[in-house]
């Protein structure tokens, strides 16, 4: 996926959804909500790089939940 496809309002509520998992503090989730305030391509990088050095299980939990919504 190219980091300038990621919709900014996706990755906060993935950030959401992956502070319900794992917590408010969680260094994803709170990439994830950085990322989504900013808009910046370093810090969906970042993002998305945390993201896939998550567990399957959490990645398939969180994308669970963006698609309940």
């Amino acid at each position: 996926m190219d980091e300038g496809m990621i919709d900014r309002e996706a990755m906060g509520r993935m950030a959401k959804a992956l502070s319900y998992i794992k917590g408010p503090q969680d260094p994803t989730a709170v990439a994830l909500k950085t990322a989504s305030e900013t808009g910046k391509p370093t810090d969906i990088k970042k993002a998305r790089a945390l993201f896939l050095k998550l567990k399957p299980s959490d990645r398939k939990g969180a994308l669970a939940m963006l698609s309940d919504d």
